[in-house]
């Protein structure tokens, strides 16, 4: 009996021992570096992808890469210091910069393996344990959780709405309705009609611009003519799927939200401005064919059939990343409701 009771013991402290052990391991895994302290330890997501130090690094070059063909273009225009009124409004209109744009994020709930090399340790909303770097979503949140807010219940109420495509891109044309050709925004190109035929396309159609910023550049004598009266509060009430603008404001929207979003989807973003700035001028009174744009007539039935095509499948894109940036928000608030 004493040599069971002796064997019984032994076998207790032995699972002792093994359970002991097993949270030590746990505990290093995610103990935070020297160099960080109880914060960030507690900012560590309890979900979190682990991402080894050789993919990320791959998909930071496959990242970089893609945004240096997108922009080298625009960069070496600024080094001439010459302007081009198609693209340079995804770099002047929209405050994202190139450089910020390089940058690779991973998104929030994953963590980079390698942090003692990794750029992203030094970066803002980023914080370190464990030897992994990762987004900081409550450090996030508390200095743009707003922002997150605004832009999911905007995002949320613009898919809910069936998309509108009468509107013809005539809100380019309301912008130089009756102006001064000295004070056209895009002074160095011609008005494809001059400047009474453009004039005439105005008035001869009925504008219906539903976004502020498209409608706050309006000349004050077409302002009057537009069948809505957008403002910045009411935006949420009538931003609708089918605008280009709205469209082409999904990489603002995305960029607002870096580093919690993942740079791919924001470069998605930026892909699908790209293109609907590519239709926006082509449908626009300017004369571009010098720059290889091939005007959309607008002041015809073909030119209002081929835009309305354009502008359909250019909602469709929309949609689908429209989608992925409300879904990361959810799952950012998700996140942040979990680690309370």
């Amino acid at each position: 009996m004493a040599a069971l009771v002796a064997a019984f013991a032994a076998a207790l402290a032995a699972l002792a021992a093994a359970a002991l052990a097993a949270a030590a391991l746990a505990a290093a895994a995610f103990a935070p570096a020297e160099d960080c302290g109880t914060a960030a330890l507690l900012a560590y997501p309890r979900r979190v992808h682990v991402m080894g130090e050789a993919e990320w690094r791959e998909r930071t070059a496959t990242h970089e890469a893609r945004v240096d063909s997108a922009t080298a273009a625009h960069l070496a225009r600024r080094r001439d210091h010459r302007k081009q009124p198609v693209e340079d409004f995804l770099f002047t209109y929209y405050s994202f910069k190139p450089a910020q744009l390089r940058r690779w994020h991973p998104g929030a709930g994953t963590a980079l393996s390698g942090a003692d090399t990794a750029p992203h340790s030094g970066w803002r909303f980023y914080a370190v344990a464990g030897g992994r770097v990762f987004v900081d979503v409550d450090a996030f949140l508390s200095a743009r959780g707003d922002t997150l807010r605004f832009v999911r219940e905007l995002l949320v109420r613009t898919a809910g709405r069936p998309a509108r495509f009468g509107c013809f891109g005539l809100h380019e044309w309301a912008m130089v309705y009756r102006l001064d050709a000295s004070d056209v925004r895009h002074s160095g190109w011609p008005l494809r009609l001059g400047a009474s035929g453009t004039d005439a396309v105005v008035e001869s159609h009925q504008v219906a611009c539903s976004h502020f910023d498209a409608f706050r550049f309006f000349t004050p004598d077409a302002a009057p003519r537009n069948a809505l009266r957008p403002t910045r509060e009411s935006q949420p009430d009538l931003e609708q799927p089918g605008c280009l603008h709205a469209g082409m404001d999904l990489y603002k929207w995305a960029h607002k939200l870096v580093p919690v979003v993942p740079s791919e989807l924001v470069m998605d973003c930026f892909e699908l401005a790209r293109d609907i700035r590519s239709l926006d001028m082509r449908a626009a009174p300017y004369d571009l064919r010098e720059l290889g744009y091939e005007p959309v007539r607008i002041e015809t039935p073909e030119g209002k059939a081929q835009y309305a095509a354009e502008q359909r499948a250019f909602a469709r894109r929309g949609q689908v990343l429209r989608e992925r940036l409300i879904t990361a928000c959810d799952e950012i608030m998700q996140s942040a409701r979990e680690s309370t």
